[in-house]
């Protein structure tokens, strides 16, 4: 077992401050994407033990939304601490988890810890404003009054986290949801639950009182509805696909609950012709192939314009042929495998789909030689991809690079928003003007000029537009999502 694994293989629900197995003792095996082998097993907890969750975090909720910030900041400092010391272990976690390089891992683990310090600074700033009272004509007698606002905790929060960063995301919504004064319930994927729950245990540890931090792993159709149909729970903050992310708002819409949902994408990264090719091809290459594609935010679709088009694309297949694909716990690791083999088969059928439509493969298409074992696929690059083909049209997460040739910028944009996703895109470019007229009329939550697709600031907004996305995460702005402005008044007429 690798360490962070409990040593009987089977993790315990959090609820209430208490591990315990869950009640109808049930188990699903948890496999190393590298090896194929199972590692662990992750605990299933029932319906009403999610209730109870949510019950155990309700019951703390105005205790917890009385802790003074100074308090709460130190707490989530402690935890940072925690994390710090623990960034070897967590790390060799995910890479086992999920199958992440173990390099790229190690960044995981130390961008979770800035972010719950990036957490307890930002309480500093959860205010409200004070408003001219006798600016305003009506109500009569304003100039007697003094009006303020101030942001009060939402609620129980549920945080439902997916498997490609099982920590840094998931901290992504329980420190701003603690920053703010909200008790948590998060539900992280079975696939990769011990990351979270070595989360929990670090926030214990740290002095978070119990019922605060909750953790329940199992199907979203079982303990996902039972936490975001119960009448405690009031946001509900979600990374996932489009699909479930939808699901999840219409049933929190029924009951009058926030949500805030990060989901799919199909980021483009366009290259005009006058990019610098060698910036440029390493950029799509990080974009691409990090962490095998299996990103939100990873560069999905390339538009390049047909004056440096048949270069980018050869230089773009050199480089991936050169990439190392391995187990994610090797060093030497650039490409680590998938999440599994329903993964892989679908990378499979997405590059037979495009080849079936006279797409050109150029590097990759199937399984590497020479990995009997675990869920691996070669970096791929396919050229002169119909807008047709599936490739271009559903989220791939995966190593596949398909190549669009355009000849005028009118062609780039159409085809880039030619998707009801919106999540962020990337414009190659020495012409700077040329960029920001670009990036103008893309419809996306982000656009990088001259960086890849997949760039990240923990404490600035990042979403999506469209399908991609509703509310914004970045600790500031989680917070203020996950708050309530209350309008205060005092007559001091006398």
């Amino acid at each position: 077992m690798s360490e962070g694994i409990p040593a009987s293989g089977r993790g315990a629900l959090f609820i209430g401050g208490r591990w315990q197995p869950p009640e109808r003792a049930e188990y699903a095996p948890v496999r190393d994407p590298s090896t194929g082998r199972v590692v662990g097993e992750a605990p299933i907890a029932s319906a009403d033990e999610a209730r109870a969750a949510v019950d155990a975090a309700a019951g703390v909720e105005e205790t917890w939304a009385g802790v003074p910030g100074h308090e709460r900041a130190r707490l989530l400092r402690a935890t940072a601490a925690r994390l710090e010391a623990d960034r070897d272990v967590m790390a060799r976690l995910i890479a086992t988890e999920v199958g992440k390089p173990i390099a790229d891992a190690r960044v995981e683990a130390d961008r979770a810890a800035g972010v719950f310090r990036l957490a307890a600074e930002e309480i500093r700033h959860l205010g409200g404003e004070s408003y001219p009272a006798d600016a305003y004509e009506r109500p009569a007698g304003n100039e007697h009054r003094f009006l303020f606002s101030v942001r009060d905790p939402i609620g129980v929060v549920v945080a439902i986290g997916p498997f490609n960063f099982p920590l840094n995301l998931l901290c992504h919504k329980v420190a701003p949801a603690l920053a703010a004064g909200n008790p948590v319930v998060a539900k992280p994927t079975s696939a990769a639950p011990f990351t979270a729950l070595r989360l929990a245990e670090h926030l214990a540890s740290a002095g978070l009182p119990a019922g605060a931090i909750n953790v329940v792993v199992g199907p979203g159709a079982t303990v996902g509805d039972a936490l975001v149909e119960h009448p405690r729970t009031r946001l509900v903050t979600f990374t996932g696909s489009t699909e479930v992310g939808k699901a999840i708002g219409a049933k929190a819409g029924r009951n009058a609950k926030r949500v805030i949902l990060e989901m799919g994408g199909m980021d483009p990264f366009v290259v005009l012709d006058d990019a610098p090719l060698d910036t440029t091809v390493a950029a799509a290459a990080r974009g691409v192939f990090s962490y095998s594609g299996q990103v939100c935010t990873a560069s999905k679709r390339f538009l390049v314009q047909d004056g440096i088009a048949e270069r980018f694309a050869r230089a773009l297949a050199e480089r991936a042929r050169g990439l190392r694909v391995g187990p994610a716990l090797e060093e030497s690791t650039e490409v680590g495998p998938l999440i599994d083999d329903r993964a892989v088969e679908r990378m499979e059928t997405l590059v037979a789909d495009a080849r079936e439509r006279q797409a050109k493969l150029l590097a990759g298409g199937a399984r590497p030689p020479g990995r009997p074992e675990g869920s691996f696929y070669a970096p791929t690059v396919l050229d002169e991809v119909p807008e047709e083909a599936r490739v271009l049209r559903e989220e791939p997460f995966g190593p596949i690079a398909p190549i669009v040739r355009f000849s005028d910028v009118e062609d780039a944009v159409r085809v880039a928003n030619a998707t009801p996703y919106g999540l962020q895109a990337a414009v190659y470019t020495r012409d700077i003007a040329r960029g920001f007229s670009l990036a103008k009329r893309i419809r996306a939550g982000g656009v990088h000029l001259n960086d890849p697709t997949n760039l990240r600031w923990d404490a600035l907004p990042f979403g999506g537009v469209k399908e991609s996305g509703l509310g914004r995460e970045g600790l500031r702005y989680a917070m203020q999502e996950m708050t309530e402005v209350k309008l205060i008044s005092v007559n001091y007429s006398g």
